[in-house]
C-alpha cells in the first residue's frame, strides 16, 4: 500500500437520486446517493473528499466501483456517487449500499473536461488493479 493510497472499510447506504448527468455525457455514468443518508453514516467526519475504489451492493448483486466523495456544500452535505462497472440501466430508487476498499486520490476540479477524463481513466486501471488484489 502506498500514501496515497490509504485502507478505509466505510460504509454508506442510501436511494439513488437524479444527479446533474453530467457523468453520462462524457461516459462515465454515475449513480448518485441520497446526501441525507451522510447525515447519519459514521463515516461523517471520518472521511476524506477523493476518489475511493470499492463495491456498490444492490439487490443482492456486488459491483466493482468508482466511488466519488466530493465537495461539500452549504448544508455540510458532500456529493456521492459511484460508477458501477459493468453495469447497464438505470438505478434512480433503488437502495445501495457503498463499502470504500481504498483511498485513491484527493477529489481536485480539473480545468478542462479533457483533464478529468484523462484522470478518471488513470482512475479506474488504479481502481481495477486494487479490487483485483484483494480477491
Amino acid at each position: 500500500m502506498t500514501s496515497r493510497q490509504s485502507a478505509v472499510r466505510h460504509k454508506i447506504t442510501g436511494r439513488v437520486v437524479k444527479g446533474a448527468g453530467y457523468g453520462r455525457k462524457i461516459g462515465f455514468p454515475t449513480a448518485n446517493l441520497d446526501r441525507r443518508q451522510f447525515i447519519r453514516s459514521s463515516m461523517r467526519g471520518k472521511i476524506k473528499l477523493g476518489v475511493y475504489a470499492g463495491y456498490a451492493h444492490m439487490a443482492n448483486k456486488k459491483y466493482a466501483a468508482g466511488i466519488v466523495i466530493g465537495p461539500i456544500d452549504q448544508k455540510g452535505l458532500p456529493r456521492l456517487e459511484a460508477h458501477l462497472l459493468g453495469y447497464k440501466g438505470n438505478l434512480y430508487g433503488r437502495r445501495m449500499e457503498l463499502n470504500l476498499i481504498k483511498y485513491i486520490r484527493p477529489f481536485k476540479v480539473y480545468k478542462s473536461e479533457a483533464q478529468l477524463m484523462a484522470a478518471i481513466k488513470k482512475d479506474f486501471i488504479l481502481i481495477k488493479r486494487v479490487l483485483k488484489e484483494r480477491k
